[in-house]
């Protein structure tokens, strides 16, 4: 998809991406109603070519970095290392500081497309780790309630709320929590 309010910049760099054998599914102008144009036409990609990222588009790429991400190309004439950032920090893949070089528009793709994905990987990692950590915190206070109300070991403990895990077939953070639950009230 290809967002960019001016149509003969947007004709460009349309051709261009054709050229390289990219699908252009659409050519949308920005505005309010951009996430539902991304939400209904469901594209690869979006390519935004602007002069100048405003707070508006930054806002729609944050959105849509947060509830469907999606690698995203901004092709602008701003230079400004702040507005870069803010782009960055939006979730643009690839911010391009010049006027499309058609010739480099297939690397660019690739380049954006690659830190899309590691960004991705590295996100659901970093959610992984805090919701093991999460469940580390949550194993060690049930264990520790249930050490202090049922005189058990730590190794019973561990062993009760795995067992509870499995007959219960829930998550063991699930389990954890309401034994805390259960337990705190009873202080």
């Amino acid at each position: 998809m290809l967002v960019d309010n001016d149509s003969a910049r947007s004709a460009l760099l349309s051709q261009a991406l054709q050229d390289q054998g990219y699908q252009v599914v659409s050519r949308v102008a920005p505005g309010p109603s951009l996430l539902a144009k991304i939400a209904q036409v469901m594209p690869d990609m979006i390519v935004i070519d602007t002069d100048c990222p405003d707070r508006d588009m930054l806002e729609s790429v944050s959105l849509l970095n947060k509830h469907n991400p999606l690698p995203v190309v901004m092709f602008a004439d701003e230079e400004s290392e702040a507005v870069i950032q803010q782009a960055i920090r939006s979730g643009v893949s690839g911010y391009i500081s010049s006027h499309v070089q058609p010739e480099r528009v297939k690397s660019i793709m690739k380049v954006a497309v690659a830190r899309f994905r590691e960004y991705q990987a590295l996100k659901d990692e970093l959610q992984q780790t805090k919701s093991e950590l999460e469940t580390s915190r949550l194993m060690q206070k049930a264990k520790a309630l249930l050490m202090k109300h049922k005189k058990a070991t730590e190794d019973e403990a561990h062993k009760a709320i795995m067992k509870m895990s499995m007959d219960q077939n829930k998550p063991v953070s699930e389990v954890a929590q309401n034994i805390i639950q259960v337990l705190d009230m009873q202080l």
